[in-house]
Parts: structure tokens; sequence; C-alpha cells
């Protein structure tokens, strides 16, 4: 909708408002950041991104172009669907295409831009989000030692088997609503901790054969660690280092004390972002 320059009655002006919300469908190697979210000291994805909206969009004076990322990725953690919302300004209002190139030239080759789409107002990348699905990786084969595969998987070795069955049967305990207390960081910045996850599955891996596993799970929120916390566990009973009834107990308890230490970052994955179709200006993707 474009609004009038100005009001002839009072002769107040107005600025025309025709820029609209933008979603990038970005995908990076968390390897070599602190993380998505910007940080004073530390070289972040949404930094590298901004630096580059900067030069384009706000034309290089300075002015911070603010974007919002759906989920706070941590150190080492992947992405291969993080939605990231920003306003782009009226030179790029039409042009998401253009603009997905021009930043694409720009960025550097850890982060690359895989879809652009123009969003309806009020659109906002974690708030307007209706589900998140991550992917964890796990090696269990000599081979994950290589350094083309440890920064991106947890590289357990061939020490010990791991009893498929067991993660299995504790991943079908995830699916519906529960707080999740005893399997998140402490002292997260929260109002409740209650999640809804909607698939919870463990999968060998069809990358390497006979050398792995992965957990998929989705849910409308997660929480600080809450994958790393959940995968921690789970493995933890698939070696035998504590017993299957514990994940009940864990995914009952009212603090993580009992819980079994998270899984390291660099196996984990933002893999999509859900949007209500409604959300997208032009034809759903």
């Amino acid at each position: 909708m474009k609004w009038p320059l100005s009001n002839s009655d009072n002769g107040l002006h107005l600025s025309r408002v025709t820029s609209r919300p933008f979603l990038a469908v970005v995908q990076y190697d968390g390897a070599r950041f602190a993380g998505w979210q910007r940080q004073p000291e530390a070289r972040t994805v949404q930094a590298e991104f901004e630096t580059v909206l900067e030069r384009l969009v706000g034309g290089g004076g300075g002015q911070r172009v603010v974007t919002t990322g759906a989920g706070r990725t941590d150190a080492g953690v992947h992405a291969l669907g993080q939605g990231v919302s920003f306003t782009p300004g009226e030179r790029w209002d039409s042009q998401p295409s253009d603009l997905r190139r021009a930043i694409n030239a720009l960025l550097p080759d850890d982060v690359w831009v895989e879809r652009m789409h123009v969003m309806r107002p009020g659109f906002d990348a974690r708030r307007s989000a209706t589900a998140r699905r991550y992917r964890y990786v796990i090696g269990t084969d000599a081979a994950g030692a290589s350094p083309f595969r440890r920064r991106y998987e947890w590289a357990l070795g061939e020490a010990r088997p791991l009893d498929l069955a067991a993660l299995r049967d504790a991943a079908a305990l995830l699916p519906g609503e529960h707080e999740f207390r005893g399997l998140a960081a402490a002292g997260a910045a929260t109002t409740h901790y209650r999640c809804r996850v909607a698939l919870a599955e463990w999968a060998p891996r069809a990358d390497v054969a006979g050398g792995g596993v992965t957990f998929t799970v989705e849910a409308d929120r997660f929480l600080h660690h809450m994958v790393r916390f959940l995968v921690g566990a789970m493995v933890d009973i698939a070696l035998g280092r504590r017993p299957p009834a514990d994940f009940p107990r864990l995914l009952a308890a009212t603090d993580n004390l009992a819980a079994s230490p998270p899984a390291p970052p660099q196996g984990l994955y933002l893999v999509a972002v859900r949007y209500p179709p409604d959300l997208y200006a032009e034809a759903s993707p």
C-alpha cells in the first residue's frame, strides 16, 4: 500500500511508506563464529550480515540496519535455514533477487543467502515463526576425527557402539508438550519453559556408511542449549552410562542438576524455520 506524500487539507507532509520486510534464508558455517547474535568483542553472523546491509541498504553512512534471527545459535553451531528479517528500504523494495545477489557478493565465504522473500507488514523472523527444525550429527567411525568432519559433527569414534534402539525409545517420549527445565541451560531469559515438540527421531546417517546417526527435532520453540542437553542425555543412555528410566525423570525435572553434559555445539544445525503461508507477500514457498 502506498501512503500519500501529503495531506492537502492541513499541509502535513508524510513520508511515503513503501518498504516491506524481507526474509532472508541464510546458511552459515558456525565454526569461526561466536554465534548468531551480535557481541561487542567477537565475530558473529549477525554483525557480518548487518555490515553488508549497511553498505547496500544504509548507503555506507554508518547507520545500522537491524536484523532479527529466528534462532540465536551458539558459537560453533551451523545453519542450513536460518530465518533473518530486516527492512531493505525503498531502493530494494521490489528487488529481492537483486538484493540477494548483492549481499552474497559481499558476505564472507562462510555465510550465504539461499533465498529472499518479500513479507507482509509486521513480519518478524523470530516472533512470527511457528516451528523450528534442528538436526544433530554424530560420527561413530574413526574417520569422524578427520579435519574435514570434526568441525561439523560430534566425533564419538568406535570405542563404544551407540544403541540405536535406546536412542529411538528415548526420542519417542518427546512429541507433545513438556516443561524442559531439566533439559535446558539454567538461568535462561524466558518467561516459561514449555515447548511443543512435533517431531523427534534418530536415524542412521545416509552420508557415512555405518558411521553414525542423526537426530532431527522440530518444535514451536527451543530453550537455550535444549537440543544439546537432549542429545547428551540420550547418548549417555545409548552408551549405557545411565539407565533408560532416567529420561522420563529428566523430562519431568524442575531443574537441570541431574542432566548429562550437553552435546558439543559443532554437531548442531538449524535446518529450517516455518512461517504461516499468509505472511509471504508473494506465492508461498
